[in-house]
């Protein structure tokens, strides 16, 4: 990939430093087990099953893995393979009865650009807004509240105040999670100015 340059301008790709998720995956599908509605977890292809094993070890009901497309994804970098054009969530039900989804009939198929207009570059596995709004629209009651506890620059939470969902995020980068306070306010201040007016 000669001449590739980083949106940033640099030609250095630097590697993420986040600490594996094996060693807290049962402890995060406990507090999931603990919510009444859904429990949503972003990973891998590779680490689909090891979701599903911890999920299926728990009271939730694993449904299935759904997939985020990406068509604008990063290449790779050696060319020594194919690049990841998509992202799997794993998504179960830790309420009571029967799941309740929002979306029908729909396929667990969602397409959004990594990079679109409202990136804000923040952080270096920031979320599409749009995606999350699609998937708060999909898998949440209104009057809900959402937990990420992975929230990085809070675009769960931006989303969440957006549809009128209350949001708890927790991160432990206090860089993280100082942005995410922000665009979370900024989001609530921007509702504000739209909450009871007819479409």
């Amino acid at each position: 990939m000669k001449g590739l340059v980083r949106p940033d301008g640099s030609h250095h790709w630097k590697p993420l430093d986040f600490d594996p998720i094996d060693a807290i995956r049962d402890e995060v599908v406990s507090w999931g087990a603990q919510c009444e509605g859904w429990f949503i977890a972003f990973c891998t292809s590779e680490g689909v099953a090891r979701w599903a094993d911890a999920i299926n070890a728990s009271p939730m009901k694993y449904k299935r893995a759904c997939v985020w497309i990406k068509p604008d994804s990063t290449p790779q970098m050696n060319g020594q393979g194919p690049a990841q054009g998509a992202e799997h969530f794993v998504c179960a039900w830790a309420g009571k009865g029967h799941a309740r989804w929002n979306a029908g009939g729909k396929r667990g198929v969602y397409t959004h650009l990594v990079n679109g207009p409202e990136r804000t570059g923040a952080h270096p596995t920031e979320k599409p807004r749009r995606l999350m709004s699609e998937l708060v629209a999909d898998f949440t009651q209104p009057g809900a509240t959402i937990l990420d506890p992975f929230m990085g620059s809070g675009t769960t939470g931006v989303a969440a105040v957006m549809a009128g969902r209350s949001f708890i995020g927790i991160d432990l980068n206090p860089t993280y999670f100082a942005l995410a306070c922000k665009r979370i306010e900024d989001a609530q201040r921007q509702y504000g100015l739209f909450e009871g007016v007819a479409a």
